[in-house]
């Protein structure tokens, strides 16, 4: 067993830089390069690829700005790299690594895992008429499916390294998978190493986002120097499941409490049961200490039996959208761009009602400037108007974009925009739908070079049970009123539908007063312009690490590439709440 492995961050999506190997690989330590590709949205562009093109459909950065440039350098450290680049087509990408590797002689095993794809399933799926986990939607018509995917556990990974392999391909697992698996490989941990797995699902969770855990994103960016050459993270992770958290030297970026704290909390929903193919978290407890200068120690989760399923997302076509933005600046710019988008509108609902082509699911203007994304709409002499639309019509939606582009001579004075890329075009709106299929039902494919295996995941007799909740204590009278941001650093994301924002309090003695001012009564009025009618607000406590979690649902017109709102994803969200007052006693105001 090792006394602690060194496994660097080197990616967070598809499309991210490719400055991280070579940062990476100088680093001496490091014993593995992690790379996380896939996202929901990345599967159904992936397999639309695949669709045209039965070579594509995988992360084609892997190959020609990770492994093509960098490949003599891992072979000399006897660096080891696991990825999930292997999308829609683990198979071609794996074989196009292994073409690469006899080209360049290179003497390394590459494993490609699989079975996570079950398209090919389609009409037995069907038949079960699951519904949606979440809003219990009924499941999508079988022509509009584009894919699915069960999300595969980290054990394949360690199996994979246990045989030899050098470079790991799978399609889809979770994102923290590629790095569990190494820890359980070094480790030797068994599925009954339950609050281990759980810290090294941690490890993976806090890098699996590449530089978000190194200043990315972070609430105080300007105490982050440089981020042009921003740090990506390395994880040292020890035996008992907890780990340290640092960049390489010569690089850019933080590693503090809050850089890390954030990144934790990042689109996890529920604290207490963070669900994963391989065990259940509870990351509630977990303490974040600064040891040194961009070194962090976190310490090890709880973790609970994994669940008997696995689950699993497919995204389907539900009609069209599309939209612009367009800039109006001098007086009164705000009044000019509501009158644009209303002319706009209603000439647009003129042409479709004389074609018979039906009303418009949802039509979104907003004006970036006024404060739209507070809720507010302030006049400003400079301000940048979206404005979206969504159909079942390809038509409809066409004539949605004429319109506003047929406008430009008849609209209020100060409209510009940037030209040369055309006219905005429709495209499909891409939902997700999400269900539980049986570890029973799914055979995971391993391929190292020559030798293949079958795994099946273990079933637990185990069902895990919710924790109770737990609230920070009441607090003394409040006095007067600060800005959050004075208080907590801030970081939100998107969970399909549903916004997740994290708030870490900059000191412990503030957390009562964060948690006893943001009543959900403040969440709504702060969030009212953008819930829906079913919203619901859930808060969570984190004493381990002076925290609180707020899982908001209803909350994103769909999310992803089903929206039409300018923040899809709830990437401001936090921002906003930031922003808002707190009430605190006087002695707490002298701490600040």
């Amino acid at each position: 067993m090792e006394n602690s492995i060194h496994i660097g961050g080197a990616s967070g999506y598809w499309g991210e830089s490719a400055m991280a190997p070579p940062q990476l690989l100088s680093y001496k330590k490091l014993d593995y390069l992690v790379y996380d590709y896939l996202a929901e949205i990345t599967m159904s562009i992936m397999a639309q690829a695949k669709a045209k093109d039965t070579n594509r459909g995988y992360a084609t950065d892997f190959i020609d700005h990770v492994l093509k440039p960098n490949l003599e350098e891992i072979a000399k450290n006897k660096v080891k790299v696991i990825s999930n680049a292997g999308g829609i087509n683990p198979e071609e990408c794996g074989r196009i690594v292994r073409s690469i590797l006899k080209e360049k002689k290179l003497d390394l095993k590459v494993a490609i895992i699989s079975g996570d794809n079950l398209i090919e399933n389609l009409s037995e799926i069907s038949k079960k008429k699951n519904k949606d986990m979440f809003s219990k939607t009924d499941f999508p018509k079988k022509i509009d499916i584009m894919s699915i995917n069960a999300y595969l556990g980290a054990f394949p990974i360690a199996k994979a390294l246990d045989e030899g392999a050098d470079i790991i391909i799978t399609g889809r697992c979770v994102d923290s998978a590629v790095t569990l698996g190494a820890c359980i490989h070094a480790f030797s941990w068994g599925n009954d190493d339950l609050d281990a797995l759980a810290g090294g699902s941690l490890a993976g969770h806090i890098l699996e986002c590449g530089p978000q855990a190194t200043g990315g994103n972070f609430t105080d960016w300007e105490k982050v120097d440089d981020i042009s050459n921003i740090g990506y993270p390395i994880a040292e992770i020890y035996p008992d499941g907890s780990f340290t958290v640092t960049k390489p030297k010569n690089t850019g970026g933080l590693v503090n409490i809050g850089t890390v704290s954030e990144q934790m909390l990042y689109e996890i929903g529920d604290p207490k049961a963070y669900i994963l193919p391989d065990v259940i978290c509870d990351f509630s407890e977990v303490k974040i200490t600064q040891t040194d200068k961009n070194k962090v120690h976190v310490s090890a989760s709880k973790g609970y039996e994994a669940p008997n399923s696995y689950k699993t997302c497919l995204t389907y076509k539900d009609g069209y959208r599309s939209g612009t933005y367009l800039t109006f600046y001098g007086e009164n710019s705000t009044k000019k761009a509501q009158k644009f988008a209303d002319a706009a509108i209603t000439r647009t609902k003129k042409r479709i009602s004389s074609s018979n082509l039906g009303e418009f699911e949802a039509i979104s203007t907003e004006i970036l400037g006024s404060e739209s994304q507070f809720g507010n709409k302030l006049e400003n002499t400079e301000v940048v108007l979206k404005i979206a639309s969504k159909h079942n019509n390809k038509q409809a939606i066409e004539i949605f974009l004429k319109e506003i582009s047929g406008l430009s001579l008849a609209t209020p004075p100060g409209l510009s925009s940037f030209t040369g890329a055309g006219r905005a075009k429709p495209s499909p709106i891409i939902r997700l739908f999400s269900y539980l299929t049986p570890k029973s039902d799914i055979e995971v494919k391993i391929d190292l070079d020559t030798k293949q295996e079958i795994f099946k995941d273990k079933i637990s007799p185990k069902t895990y049970k919710a924790l109770p909740a737990v609230f920070p204590e009441k607090v003394e009278q409040p006095e007067l009123e600060v800005i959050l941001k004075k208080l907590a650093w801030g970081r939100s994301g998107d969970k399909g539908n549903k916004a997740n924002i994290g708030l870490i309090a900059r000191k412990p003695e503030f957390i009562p007063y964060i948690w006893h001012s943001l009543t959900e009564k403040k969440l709504r009025e702060t969030f009212q312009h953008f819930l829906g009618s079913k919203s619901m607000i859930e808060r969570f406590y984190l004493p381990g690490s002076n925290s609180i979690n707020i899982l908001i649902s209803d909350v994103l017109d769909g999310g992803g590439m089903a929206s039409i709102r300018n923040d899809p994803q709830a990437k401001g969200f936090a921002q906003i709440l930031l922003m808002q007052k707190i009430s605190i006693s006087k002695l707490i105001s002298d701490n600040l």
